[in-house]
C-alpha cells in the first residue's frame, strides 16, 4: 500500500503541476480553459484504459506468458520510473519556466487548443506511466486490494496538493519533494527489478543465476509489518537468487549515486566527456577482466574406460557427428565404425549425450568372440543348458528330442558420449533360436540376448554425476563469464557514444584579443565594459 500510495502522489503531483501551471497561465492571459480540461479528460481516461487493457490481456494469456507479460511490464516500469527520476532531477528547479516557455510558443499560434494538446500529451505521458508503473507494482504486491486502495490516496493527495499549490495555499519545496520520492522509488524500482528476473526465470527465459544467496524469512516473516515492509513495498523476496541480488546490486547503486550526488560535486560541460570516457574505461577493464578470469567450467570424460565381459577396455575417437570405437580383449584389438547416420542426442543417466547405435546381423556359426560353433541340432540336454530350465512349452516325455536348430543373430553396439569422452558403452547380442521335430507338433522361436561387454553401471552413475555437476557451474559462471561481461560492454559503449556526443556538444573557445598597450592608454569603452565580458 505504501509504495502505490507514493507512486500515486509523485506521478500525480507532477500531472496535477504541469496541468496548475497551464491553467493558470491561461487563467493570466484571459484564455479559456473549456479545451485544456478536455484533453487532460481524454488523456486520464485513455490512461485508466491502457491499465485495464494489459490487465485483461494477461489474465487471458497461460500461465508461462502470464509471467512473460508481467516481466515485459516490469521491465516498462523500470524504464519509465528511472527516466522519471531523472528527468525531474534535472528539471524540479526549472519545470514552471520550461512549461510557461511552451505555453508561450503555444499560444502564440492563435488558439487554446495547442495548449489543450499540450496538457493532453503531458498528462497522458504521466498517466501511462502512472498506469505501467501501478500495474507491475500490483503484480508485484500480495494484497492487490490494499495497493489500489494505497494508488486512490496518492492520486486523491496529488490532486489536493496540486490545486493547493495552483490556488497558492500550500507552498511545497518541489526539488527536496521529487529528491526524497525519487529515493523511495528507486527502491520500489529495485524491487520491481527482482520481480521481473522471478517471473523472467519462471516463464522460462532465465535459467541461470538461481542459485539461493541468503534466507531473509527472519527478517521479513510472513504476517508482520516488516514482512509488509520488505516485501510488499520494496519487493524483496525471502529468498533472493544470485541474479537477482546482481540485478538489484546493478540498478540501486547508479541510479541511487545519480538520485543523490551533490550538485556542488558535478563535473563542469569542459570534463563531462573525460568523467564519461573514465568510466567507459573502468566498465571496459571490468568486463574484460570477468571475461578471462572466470573459469570456464565444466568437466571431460576420459576417451578411453575400462568394461567388463569379452573386452577389458574400450576407446572412443569422435569427429564430428561419426565415431570409432576400438575395443582392446584378450590380446586382440576391434574396430568398429559408427556412422553419422546412427548419431542422435538423447539422454543417459539423466545427461545429454551423443548416442551411436548400430546393428548388424552376425555369423551364425559364432557366438560372440568365441569360435564356437551353433549346432544344427540340439539335445533336449542342450536346451537345459541354453536356457538353465526346460523351456516353457516342451515336454521331457512327449518331446524328447532331438531338434532342428536355426539360428539368427543380431550385434548391437551402442556408445555414449560427452563432449567427446566416453560415458557409457555396450555391445549386446539377440539371438534368435527356432526349434523343430523331436516330437514338437509345430515349430517354435525362442530369444536369448546377451551382453559381451559393457562399462559398468557404477560407473556411468558417477560419470553422469559429474557432468551434471560440472554443467551446472558452468550455467552458474556462465552468468559471470558471458551475460554479466556483456552487459559491462554495452555500458562502456553507451559511456563512450555519451562522450563523443557531450565532447561535440562543448562550446567552442572563445578567441582571445590581444592585450592592450599601456603606453596608448585604455581603450574607449573600457569604462562601460560589463565584468563578464573583460579579456581574459
Amino acid at each position: 500500500m505504501l509504495a502505490t500510495l507514493v507512486i500515486g502522489l509523485r506521478e500525480g503531483l507532477e500531472a496535477t503541476l504541469i496541468v496548475g501551471i497551464i491553467a493558470a497561465f491561461l487563467r493570466r492571459n484571459r484564455v479559456p480553459l473549456a479545451p485544456m480540461w478536455l484533453g487532460v479528460g481524454v488523456a486520464v481516461v485513455l490512461s485508466i484504459a491502457v491499465g485495464f487493457g494489459l490487465q485483461v490481456v494477461e489474465q487471458a494469456l497461460p500461465q508461462a506468458q502470464q509471467e512473460g507479460m508481467e516481466a515485459v511490464i516490469g521491465i516498462v516500469a523500470v524504464v519509465f520510473v528511472t527516466g522519471m527520476i531523472v528527468w525531474m532531477r534535472t528539471h524540479a528547479r526549472t519545470l514552471t519556466k520550461e512549461l510557461e516557455a511552451s505555453a508561450t510558443e503555444a499560444l502564440g499560434r492563435g488558439t487554446a487548443w495547442a495548449l489543450a494538446g499540450m496538457a493532453f500529451l503531458a498528462v497522458l505521458k504521466e498517466g501511462f506511466e502512472t498506469a505501467v508503473f501501478l500495474l507491475a507494482t500490483f503484480q508485484a504486491s500480495s494484497d492487490t486490494g490494499l495497493a489500489a486502495l494505497g494508488a486512490v490516496i496518492g492520486i486523491a493527495g496529488a490532486v489536493v496538493v496540486g490545486y493547493g499549490i495552483y490556488t497558492g495555499g500550500v507552498r511545497l519545496n518541489l526539488s527536496r519533494f521529487f529528491t526524497g520520492t525519487g529515493v523511495f522509488l528507486v527502491f520500489v524500482a529495485g524491487g520491481l527489478v527482482l520481480t521481473v528476473l522471478r517471473r523472467a526465470h519462471e516463464a522460462g527465459w532465465i535459467v541461470i543465476g538461481q542459485q539461493r544467496t541468503v534466507d531473509l524469512s527472519w527478517l521479513a516473516p510472513n504476517g508482520s509489518v516488516q514482512g509488509a515492509l520488505v516485501t510488499g513495498v520494496l519487493g524483496i523476496p525471502p529468498d533472493p537468487r544470485v541474479i537477482e541480488v546482481l540485478g538489484w546490486v546493478l540498478y540501486v547503486v547508479p541510479v541511487l549515486a545519480l538520485s543523490l550526488w551533490p550538485r556542488a560535486w558535478r563535473p563542469t560541460p569542459a570534463r563531462v566527456p573525460v568523467v564519461r570516457a573514465g568510466v567507459a574505461a573502468g566498465l571496459a577493464v571490468a568486463a574484460v577482466a570477468l571475461a578471462v578470469g572466470v573459469p570456464t567450467g565444466g568437466v571431460d570424460l576420459p576417451r578411453t574406460t575400462a568394461v567388463t565381459g569379452d573386452a577389458t577396455s574400450v576407446a572412443a575417437s569422435v569427429d564430428g557427428a561419426s565415431a570409432v570405437l576400438r575395443t582392446t580383449g584378450s590380446g586382440r584389438e576391434a574396430r568398429i565404425t559408427l556412422p553419422t547416420s546412427a548419431h542422435r542426442r538423447v539422454t543417459r543417466a539423466g545427461v545429454t549425450a551423443d548416442r551411436w547405435r548400430t546393428t548388424a546381423e552376425a555369423p551364425a556359426t559364432t557366438a560372440g568372440s568365441t569360435a564356437a560353433a551353433r549346432p544344427s541340432t540340439l539335445s533336449l540336454d542342450d536346451l537345459v543348458d541354453l536356457f538353465g530350465r526346460v523351456p516353457v512349452g516342451i515336454s521331457p516325455s512327449t518331446n524328447p528330442g532331438p531338434f532342428t536348430a536355426r539360428w539368427a543373430v543380431r550385434d548391437t553396439v551402442t556408445l555414449w558420449t560427452v563432449r567427446g569422452g566416453v560415458l557409457d558403452a555396450t555391445r549386446t547380442q539377440r539371438t534368435v533360436l527356432t526349434i523343430a521335430g523331436g516330437g514338437l507338433p509345430a515349430a517354435r522361436t525362442t530369444t536369448l540376448d546377451r551382453t559381451l561387454w559393457a562399462v559398468p553401471d557404477a560407473h556411468v552413475q558417477r560419470s553422469a554425476a559429474a557432468v551434471a555437476s560440472a554443467d551446472t557451474r558452468a550455467a552458474e559462471l556462465l552468468l559471470w563469464k558471458a551475460w554479466l561481461p556483456i552487459a559491462l560492454g554495452l555500458a562502456t559503449v553507451t559511456q563512450a557514444l555519451l562522450a563523443l556526443r557531450d565532447r561535440r556538444r562543448r562550446p567552442t573557445p572563445t578567441t582571445t584579443t590581444p592585450e592592450p598597450d599601456p603606453s596608448r592608454g585604455p581603450p574607449a569603452d573600457d569604462a562601460t565594459r560589463s565584468p563578464e565580458y573583460a579579456v581574459r
